[in-house]
């Protein structure tokens, strides 16, 4: 029997970065002139606690799909994005365009990521949590 696993699980890479291909049917992707291009794109979903990713554009897959009338949902072959497991990609680095690892550190008190470079990676804010609360607080501040 599987154990649950239970509290946070925290995932270095984050919905909105960019990342590259390292290993995978998306890292031996060629070109017209016959080159390697490992795929590059924009991370879409992550689950942090089953290790896995979706990348927008990459390991489409088809989905067989029935319609059912009652959510007015169609049917046919519909091809969507699969899970990657996180180990196949990396986060690009936005000094150099190259894959990198990243790290944590905290810089003028606030908790950043860290790339290789020693540049830190931008936060695209895409992948926090906005309570409605909060947004009514921001409009009427306003």
């Amino acid at each position: 029997m599987k154990t649950v696993k239970t509290g946070t699980v925290r995932s270095k890479i984050k919905r909105g970065d960019q990342v590259v291909f390292i290993a995978g049917k998306e890292f031996n992707r060629y070109d017209a002139a016959g080159k390697r291009q490992p795929y590059r794109g924009k991370v879409i979903a992550v689950d942090a606690r089953n290790g896995k990713v979706k990348v927008e554009g990459a390991m489409i897959v088809k989905r067989h799909r029935k319609p059912v009338p009652q959510m007015n949902r169609e049917g046919g072959i519909i091809e969507q994005e699969a899970w990657v497991s996180v180990s196949n990609v990396a986060l690009i680095d936005p000094e150099t365009g190259k894959p990198t690892r990243i790290k944590y550190e905290v810089r003028d008190g606030a908790k950043v990521r860290v790339a290789k470079s020693g540049k830190v990676i931008a936060e695209t804010g895409s992948y926090k949590k906005v309570s409605k609360k909060t947004e009514e607080a921001e409009q009427a501040a306003q």
